[in-house]
């Protein structure tokens, strides 16, 4: 079982960046890939980004490549989504998750645990 918690969100101008963490409690966290989604009313959840269990791997989506880093540090069970140059259509509620193994890691079906989400705001 591997329980998350993210925070960091807020409200952010555009332009402006936000920093999201991702905390897990497990003791098996370097065997996690680490996924980011994000969702809006009404929208299925969408990927951003992931990372390896030993964060040499990472995979972004489109829409965020060049904006946004995914990030973990091991040692304290955390993964990190920096976000820069945010625009309003990164307004979303976004959610970390985890699974094993890296095939196919873009589907929210192939991640077995999931965060609460947190807000992230951008206003124009």
């Amino acid at each position: 079982q591997v329980h998350l918690v993210e925070s960091g969100g807020g409200l952010v101008q555009a332009g402006g960046s936000l920093r999201l963490s991702c905390a897990a409690s497990t003791r098996t966290f370097s065997s996690n890939v680490m996924g980011w989604f994000r969702q809006v009313p009404g929208k299925e959840r969408e990927f951003v980004a992931a990372i390896s269990g030993g964060g040499g791997g990472t995979y972004y989506a489109d829409s965020v490549k060049g904006r946004f880093t995914i990030s973990r540090d091991n040692a304290e069970n955390t993964v990190y989504l920096q976000m820069n140059s945010l625009k309003p259509e990164d307004t979303a509620v976004y959610y970390c998750a985890a699974k094993t193994g890296w095939s196919q890691i873009q589907f929210q079906r192939n991640y077995d645990y999931w965060g609460q989400g947190t807000q992230v705001t951008v206003s124009s």
